[in-house]
């Protein structure tokens, strides 16, 4: 099984996010298309730098020409930290959810990746709606709801879902000390909604006064990983340092990220294996135009795989036998949409041991633009790959060309670049 570990011994933020997930290998130039999609005024920049003597990627989002301004300052004349005031809607503009659902909607990412980014912001949303006592629906996100937030926010489910990683865990989440500067006034760190943000979750202070988890970086959190621990046993793949915007000279201001094969049941995990949950739903009283639907949604809220398959069941009616594959933790959610889009009476459940390829990605570039490849491998060398769908047809789109015309020059793109 895939895992990605997160150590946090320095916070999380939505940029230290970015900036980890492009050192363990998501290309920056997929993120910066990301960006182009969502068509809000902004771009990235991606630099190395350095913090407390550790090499990192730094990604900075850029509105309208501008970076954001940071969360935290120094002051190194008297040797204090005094942060400055978070950002706010005056700089970007108001944003509803309602707005962001569309943003995020009306871009051409796939629905995993949309799933994953609105899952995010309502989790921002119900957290401020809990400090205000009012609704989700009416919270305007006046700090996070803005275009650096939406990008850090969609970039951060894009380059997830990149990775391929099967598990999120988290260490323990240092959050700093001191005060912020929030719209409704001064507040001890951490600010209000990063408190509502890490209910259940384990957090310290190892005092550095900074802001060092962000409502951002806690909504990552709170969607991403399934569990806080130790550094987990596992065979490491990959690492990332995503730095954040200061030097503390004494301390590396970095996010860790750790992409490795887990092991499990006391012994190695074999790295071609895992286990699914398989749902499966008999149905013969159902409208046909509702059952396309029902995938769609299926796998929206993140099933592996979605099908049906033609069966004569019982009064010689004709039916289909939906089957859905899941992730163990994704099932108990799966089999209530089940209930709740079909008329089955019944789910049942199950689960299975599967071999699988080991999965990486990788961009390439065409005469319109950078489409990622998936690749997937069996004993280190390739077995399989393809272009990703959502990148090929959204360049169709725009470039008025044929869907397959594109998915063939990347194919060529990409035997050129392993093969010369």
């Amino acid at each position: 099984m895939r895992i990605a570990y997160l150590d946090c011994f320095s916070g999380i933020s939505g940029d230290m996010f970015l900036g980890a997930l492009v050192d363990a290998g998501v290309p920056a130039e997929v993120l910066r298309q990301t960006v182009a999609e969502l068509k809000v005024g902004a771009r990235l920049e991606v630099s190395r730098v350095e913090r407390a003597g550790i090499s990192a990627t730094k990604v900075d989002v850029l509105v309208r020409g501008k970076k954001d301004r940071p969360r935290e300052s120094r002051d190194h004349d008297h040797g204090h930290h005094h942060p400055a005031p978070r950002k706010t809607a005056s700089a970007h503009g108001h944003r509803g959810l309602k707005e962001i659902r569309e943003i995020i909607a009306g871009a051409g990412l796939p629905a995993g990746v949309k799933t994953t980014a609105i899952s995010m912001f309502e989790a921002l949303g119900a957290a401020e709606a809990k400090i205000h006592n009012t609704s989700i629906e009416k919270i305007h996100f006046h700090e996070v709801g803005a275009a650096d937030a939406i990008v850090d926010i969609v970039g951060a489910a894009v380059g997830a879902e990149i990775l391929g990683v099967d598990e999120w865990v988290s260490s323990p989440l240092n959050v700093g000390s001191g005060t912020v500067a929030c719209e409704h006034g001064r507040f001890p760190v951490p600010a209000p909604a990063t408190v509502e943000l890490l209910r259940g979750a384990p957090v310290y202070s190892s005092g550095i006064e900074a802001e060092l988890v962000t409502p951002t970086g806690a909504a990552i959190v709170k969607t991403l990983a399934s569990r806080f621990s130790s550094f987990p046993a596992m065979k490491i793949v990959a690492t990332g340092y995503g730095a954040g915007k200061h030097d503390f000279h004494e301390h590396s201001n970095v996010l860790r990220l750790t992409v490795g094969e887990a092991a499990s049941a006391g012994r190695a995990a074999t790295q071609d294996e895992d286990t699914v949950t398989v749902l499966e739903a008999s149905l013969d009283d159902l409208n046909p135009q509702l059952f396309g639907y029902v995938m769609e949604r299926a796998l929206a809220a993140g099933a592996l795989d979605v099908f049906a398959t033609s069966v004569q069941m019982k009064k010689n009616r004709p039916g289909m036998l939906l089957t859905v594959l899941a992730k163990p933790r994704d099932a108990s959610r799966l089999a209530h949409l089940i209930f709740a889009e079909t008329t089955t009476l019944g789910v049942r459940m199950r689960e299975e041991r599967r071999q699988v390829l080991q999965r990486r990605s990788l961009s390439v570039k065409t005469p319109w633009g950078a489409v990622r490849m998936k690749v997937a491998s069996l004993n280190g060398s390739v077995a399989n790959f393809a272009p990703e769908y959502e990148d090929c047809r959204r360049i169709a789109a725009r470039r008025r060309l044929p869907l397959k015309t594109v998915m063939q020059e990347a194919v060529r793109a990409y035997l050129e670049r392993t093969h010369g």
